[in-house]
């Protein structure tokens, strides 16, 4: 089974997160397969916006711990010595979603965990169900967000802000996502395929070349590129941590972990 699924729905390409068993877990393959729907999106004659949402009970769950996000599969069992590859991997997938000239919408419902709103704040605009929990939780394992979430989350939402969500990982409901800037609207789960239709329909009344050379603007008002930089440098040392050993195997044990601060 693929990791993705992508529609056609007139002008609207959907590229859906395909691991419902697994709670759309996120792992390089899922963010490689997102990045050439993009790809064939903007290569569709006709396409004016793409949608982001995940199949089953919830738009992702995170990181795929049981496999470290495929990243032994992609990129060998040694991947930790390659940590700074593996982090641009990751940036440079989600990125496709930031630089692509179509407008994206994430659909987020029931969960937007870690690695899960990572994806979602690479897209343009994000419309939450309003059973909808987030987080950046990556310190709760002995890592940072570095897929651009962290550079994301401060340019979206402030510096002080952004290290209150970071630093304790806090789950935050949908209505606060709302209040401080994370989502853009709030529906019933019932309401969000047709909310995000909505959207995309109005955006369709603007000009394409317009509405994409105003997506250039505004992202060029932020240096993405140096904060990506940042991220991967202060990830690589987290990987050999003991702490990232003791938080992924204390969050499969379901149990406090015991960090050492090494």
């Amino acid at each position: 089974m693929s990791d993705i699924i992508t529609s056609l729905n007139g002008a609207i390409f959907e590229i859906i997160l395909n691991r419902p068993d697994k709670r759309n877990a996120i792992r390089v393959q899922m963010l490689q397969d997102i990045a050439s729907a993009v790809l064939q999106a903007e290569q569709t004659n006709g396409v004016r916006v793409i949608l982001v949402r995940g199949e089953g009970t919830c738009f992702s769950a995170g990181l795929d711990l049981m496999t470290m996000g495929g990243m032994p599969e992609a990129l060998g069992e040694n991947w930790r010595e390659l940590g700074n590859e593996a982090t641009r991997l990751w940036q440079r997938s989600i990125q496709r979603l930031q630089d692509s000239s179509l407008p994206t919408i994430a659909l987020m419902h029931s969960y937007a965990i870690g690695a899960g709103l990572e994806l979602a704040l690479g897209c343009d605009l994000r419309i939450a169900a309003d059973n909808t929990v987030m987080s950046l939780e990556e310190t709760r394992i002995g890592i940072i967000p570095d897929a651009g979430g962290t550079t994301r989350l401060t340019h979206l939402i402030g510096a002080a802000r952004a290290k209150e969500l970071i630093f304790t990982g806090r789950r935050i409901d949908a209505p606060t996502a709302l209040h401080i800037g994370i989502v853009n609207q709030v529906v019933s789960p019932k309401e969000l395929l047709e909310a995000g239709q909505k959207l995309a329909e109005e955006i369709m009344l603007s000009a394409p070349r317009a509405v994409a050379a105003a997506k250039r603007v505004i992202n060029g008002l932020h240096n993405t590129a140096e904060g990506f930089h940042l991220e991967m440098v202060e990830q690589f040392p987290l990987f050999h941590s003991e702490d990232l050993a003791e938080g992924v195997q204390a969050r499969i044990e379901r149990r406090p972990p015991n960090w050492k601060g090494k």
